[in-house]
């Protein structure tokens, strides 16, 4: 199974989507946190830092890829591509000030998935039309852990996607224990949590009580 294949059938299949975020990490690095993370069950990775050198963020990478390589998950890079195609990432997660789905495509070619936030009905459609792979639904609920991030789009949002929309989706934006049920009662199987699984003491802990709420809203 190639990359694009494994990415969009976990985010169809559903579970916790993990993403890094060093400075909410309780002074952990990204590969503890990401080790914990894969033995608690996630198997979706997105590594997400915007501020740090290129040279670090490579050599986190390849740690990165071989932990989720060995643990048969997904692994995901924000934004950018090359860093993508130099470790043999499985997909790129893009916003919509970035490149097109289409230059995307381009580079990363056929076996690597494509993720595109987007935060309304228009840009849904239009990520359909673009044929990006997965549909980033959100920010659901404001959150700190971006610093351009767009004001909550809230549940309607979220409900129109599970209507009207046939790609799979990650909704993500200020998810937390505490609301991840009704998120899920909305019908995403496929939840983003940043600061709540990173900023935990006890990661494996708090991935196990979110899975036990997705699973109790499957039922």
């Amino acid at each position: 199974m190639n990359g694009r294949h494994l990415v969009t059938d976990l985010v169809r299949r559903g579970g916790i989507y993990g993403l890094t975020a060093e400075k909410f990490s309780l002074g952990r690095s990204n590969p503890d946190v990401v080790r914990a993370m894969l033995d608690a069950g996630v198997r979706i990775v997105q590594y997400r830092e915007k501020t740090k050198k290129m040279g670090a963020k490579y050599e986190e990478c390849l740690a990165l890829r071989a932990m989720t390589r060995q643990a048969g998950a997904a692994f995901i890079v924000n934004d950018d591509i090359d860093l993508a195609l130099l470790v043999d990432a499985d997909g790129v997660h893009v916003g919509q000030e970035d490149l097109p789905v289409a230059a995307v495509r381009s580079l990363v070619g056929e076996g690597r998935a494509i993720g595109l936030s987007t935060h309304s009905p228009e840009q849904a459609r239009a990520a359909v039309a673009a044929g990006a792979d997965y549909i980033g639904v959100g920010p659901i609920f404001a959150t700190q852990t971006k610093d351009d991030v767009c004001a909550p789009v809230g549940l309607t949002y979220l409900d129109f996607v599970v209507r009207e929309i046939d790609l799979p989706f990650v909704a993500i934006g200020g998810i937390k224990e505490s609301n991840l049920t009704e998120v899920a009662a909305h019908g995403a199987r496929c939840p983003a949590l940043v600061t709540e699984i990173v900023g935990t003491p006890d990661i494996r802990g708090k991935v196990a009580a979110l899975h036990r709420i997705l699973g109790a809203a499957r039922k």
